[in-house]
């Protein structure tokens, strides 16, 4: 998933291959081991797996790039870890991986032939791992993309689901146990909108220095609200009342990390005290994740409405009705969520 060196000519693009599949050769078989062997030794072959990866592409001054078959075992153990320590793991890892090694960036280019200015440059990588699927309007439920099939990407079906979620843990009348599935969909949607992020936050910056819509019109994001799959203004509608429910959700966990009626439905393992302080961070994560995601799509709206000014949308595009519009008629019919959605 990252790009080639310079000046190693054929030689070093061989040597890099070899690397690559020597390093995904290694720390797939730890793998072999936790999905063969005895469930008593799973949790340590994955952390085993997971600082093996780390230490290659991440710690390593001159790291090795995961193989997408490495970037999907992390992303199957953040989906199904049933460890505490499993499921931040991977989802830190993924998250410096990420980092390290955008599938999408812009940059300033060669000079043309007509200009000694720099050309911008977006690069984008065709083959690379993506935890989404966004292609097409499948037929597939989102139920079985989030649930059924944890080695592979998410739709925007799935994602929907994931936002779902927060809607039941937010809800002041069930109190539900934020259970390590809660932590882990919910550190799932916090990954999603990071990597969304990054490719939109690529693409935005060219756009600035071009003026393609196309590039935009091509992102993640915008490919996700343009899908039939995602319910985009039933579940931006009830965004701000979510937001306020799990900032009282966090109020309540910093009041009592003894959760009494937490922890009455579940089993102490459920609720011990590690549990229970890593959710306190999640839930505000996850807050500020959502918080994240509005801004991207009010910016994309934004983008959208000076290229519709352009001449440069198409049907292609689609229609919203832009989310703005969308919280501001919600806090002016559900007053009481006034005070604390602005605070």
């Amino acid at each position: 998933m990252a790009r080639g060196g310079g000046g190693g000519g054929g030689g070093g693009v061989k040597r890099s291959v070899r690397a690559r599949a020597g390093v995904e050769e290694n720390t797939l078989a730890i793998l072999d081991a936790f999905e063969s062997s005895d469930t008593r030794y799973s949790h340590d072959d994955r952390i085993a797996f997971l600082e093996a990866v780390r230490g290659a592409s991440v710690v390593a001054e001159n790291g090795t790039p995961p193989t997408n078959k490495m970037l999907e075992a992390i992303f199957r153990i953040l989906r199904t870890g049933e460890s505490l320590q499993s499921i931040m793991a991977s989802f830190q890892l993924l998250k410096e991986l990420g980092k390290r090694y955008p599938c999408v960036c812009s940059s300033a280019g060669g000079t043309s032939e007509s200009s000694s200015a720099a050309q911008p440059e977006l690069e984008v990588l065709k083959e690379a791992w993506s935890p989404l699927s966004l292609g097409s309007d499948s037929s597939t439920s989102g139920r079985a993309a989030v649930n059924d099939n944890p080695c592979g990407p998410v739709d925007p079906s799935g994602f929907d689901l994931l936002i779902q979620g927060l809607f039941k843990l937010a809800d002041g009348t069930n109190h539900q146990v934020v259970d390590i599935e809660s932590l882990r969909n919910m550190l799932l949607l916090q990954y999603l909108i990071n990597f969304l992020e990054q490719d939109f936050s690529s693409r935005s910056n060219f756009y600035e220095e071009t003026e393609d819509w196309t590039i935009i019109r091509e992102s993640l994001l915008s490919m996700l609200l343009c899908s039939r799959k995602f319910s985009y203004k039933n579940l931006m509608k009830d965004c701000p009342s979510v937001l306020c429910g799990l900032r009282q959700l966090c109020t309540g966990f910093g009041n009592d990390l003894t959760l009494p009626e937490f922890s009455e439905a579940k089993s102490s393992k459920v609720c011990d005290t590690s549990l229970v302080i890593a959710s306190l961070e999640v839930v505000d994560n996850t807050c500020m994740s959502m918080q994240k995601l509005m801004t991207m799509i009010m910016e994309l709206d934004v983008l959208k409405n000076q290229a519709d000014k352009q001449g440069c949308t198409t049907r292609a595009d689609g229609f919203r009705t832009p989310l703005l519009e969308i919280i501001l008629d919600e806090l002016t019919y559900n007053y009481e969520i006034l005070s604390p959605y602005l605070q």
